[in-house]
């Protein structure tokens, strides 16, 4: 029968310090070594999943093939893993206490008095120990969003401490911790640190390695005060300053020997050394001195005065795989769209551009700034790739300037629109009427059936392909006709709905605009075909 470790991963001081990352890093070194792994996102949100929150405050919604939407960290996942991960992989309080109200209504508890402690921490275990079950996993990585000192975190804590005492030999964890170097004073502090683990010990944790996050390498000094102080075998202390690229923390990681000290701690062996290729992609990505420019339009990166580049991390990424194929670099310009439509004059900085992407979004905002853009692509043939709003408002663009259709929309938008180019999704009707948001969309993967002659067919090399959805609004077959003869291609279809997925331009270098988000299933060492297509064109 599978045995499986479990390895908790928490936060202490502050968040936003790389759990998501270290925990993908130690899940591709573990893998390396020749064992089978699976990732869990624990947030503690009441939200049912992330669909219903912020980017801007949260960050990008990412979607599972089987269409849950999740964290950022499960993209995070996936990619260093490369393997898809599902609904299962993704746990939120919500999702928690959902399960446990309804098993109770459903008669599940037989009677017995339904408490917080501990039926609440029960239901988090035997999620945690259902994916491990399903996966048969040598290896369960669960991270704990948050750090250890909020309230909202504490059953998850809980249910930790209860699996490590049902599993002593077979639970271990880490504490991941920021050191701050005060600007005035210059030096590496510990005591937050020291408070993180003694909040930690406060729940019956004892962290058994302990990740110090800091600016520059830890030395020797505050290892040996962190392992007196914390109680953790100063060898166990893994020193993670900050880097150009998160592709290289399994690398340095790998340094400290961070997989062989957790296969010891479990008496195990590695069974084979498989990082070469990952070693390859990061030397390509410092060696690489050419620079190709993309432009991305969007309208989710802004927080006062700061860049949040989170909100499009997956497409972000997805640009960056493909450009490393082509042993180069991509920098990347963040336009926002609604200055377009203060400063018209100021579109013709795209020319310098070696591509332009309008990627996935909502709401009103920018929109005419998106449209001019697009049009601008189209007329002075700049490489575009539009991501389902970006294919949308490709599609509007195009109804209205070239089809002549005037003032065509989608009913997002202007829902009076005498050509609705882009119209809801039948079926979701009645929940808009009835403000039903959460979890109404086309989510997940389905079927595309791509058409001959067409350069996405020659971008993916085979006829049919599977790719993930999240939207509520479709193209609208009843002006295809009218778009079709006038130029726009249907170079995608699903063939179970007839709805358009791709659509691309006649005599353009690379014109292409997708329903789904390929940005999903980029992979490092596997960039998406439509990205590395895009890139490829811009490179000419």
């Amino acid at each position: 029968m599978q045995q499986t470790r479990y390895i908790f991963v928490m936060g202490g001081v502050m968040s936003g310090i790389g759990k998501g990352v270290a925990t993908a890093s130690l899940g591709k070194i573990l893998k390396s070594k020749g064992y089978k792994i699976t990732a869990i996102k624990i947030d503690p949100y009441i939200n049912i999943d992330a669909g219903t929150m912020n980017p801007i405050e949260h960050g990008e919604v990412f979607v599972t093939e089987d269409g849950i939407e999740t964290d950022q960290d499960i993209g995070n996942y996936e990619r260093f893993l490369d393997q898809d991960l599902y609904t299962d992989n993704y746990i939120t309080t919500g999702r928690v206490y959902e399960a446990v109200i309804r098993r109770e209504r459903n008669l599940g508890y037989k009677g017995k008095c339904v408490e917080v402690v501990p039926h609440i921490p029960e239901e988090i275990i035997r999620r945690i120990t259902k994916v491990a079950k399903k996966e048969q996993s040598d290896f369960v990585l669960i991270e704990i969003g948050g750090t250890v000192g909020e309230y909202q975190n504490i059953l998850f804590l809980e249910a930790a401490r209860i699996l490590h005492l049902k599993h002593l030999k077979d639970v271990l964890f880490i504490l991941v911790s920021y050191l701050p170097i005060p600007k005035k004073i210059g030096e590496m502090k510990t005591k937050p640190t020291q408070s993180a683990v003694r909040t930690l010990n406060s729940t019956g944790i004892q962290p058994d390695f302990i990740i110090a996050r800091s600016e520059y390498p830890l030395d020797e000094s505050r290892k040996r005060k962190i392992s007196i102080n914390c109680n953790v075998d100063k060898n166990n202390i893994i020193s993670a300053p900050d880097i150009q690229n998160i592709y290289e923390v399994p690398i340095n990681f790998e340094k400290d020997k961070f997989g062989e000290k957790i296969l010891n701690k479990f008496n195990l062996k590695t069974k084979k050394k498989n990082l070469r290729n990952w070693q390859n992609l990061v030397k390509t990505i410092k060696e690489s001195k050419k620079i190709t420019n993309i432009g991305i339009v969007g309208k989710y990166f802004s927080t006062g005065s700061f860049v949040l580049s989170d909100s499009y991390i997956s497409v972000i990424e997805a640009v960056k795989h493909a450009a490393w194929y082509y042993k180069i670099k991509a920098k990347i310009h963040w336009l926002n769209s609604e200055e377009y439509e203060i400063s018209p004059k100021k579109i013709k900085e795209l020319k310098k551009l070696d591509g332009i992407i309008v990627p996935g979004g909502y709401g009103e905002r920018g929109v005419e700034g998106k449209i001019k853009t697009i049009k601008f692509c189209r007329e002075n043939k700049i490489p575009y790739l539009g991501l389902c709003y970006g294919m949308q408002l490709a599609v509007v663009e195009f109804a209205r300037n070239v089809c002549r259709l005037k003032n065509a929309h989608t009913t997002e938008i202007d829902p009076k629109t005498k050509y609705p180019v882009i119209d809801l999704m039948p079926e979701q009707k009645i929940n808009i009427q009835n403000k039903q948001y959460g979890g109404t969309m086309r989510l997940g993967a389905y079927r595309c059936h791509l058409v001959k002659n067409t350069q996405s067919r020659q971008a993916y090399k085979c006829q049919e392909i599977f790719e993930r959805h999240r939207h509520r609004y479709e193209f609208n077959n009843n002006f295809r006709d009218i778009l079709e003869e006038k130029g726009m291609i249907v170079a995608g279809f699903n063939p179970e709905k007839n709805l358009v997925e791709i659509i691309e331009l006649k005599n353009h270098p690379f014109f292409v605009a997708s329903q789904f988000h390929p940005e999903f299933k980029s992979r490092p060492l596997r960039p998406h075909p439509l990205f590395k297509e895009f890139v490829k064109v811009g490179l000419r």
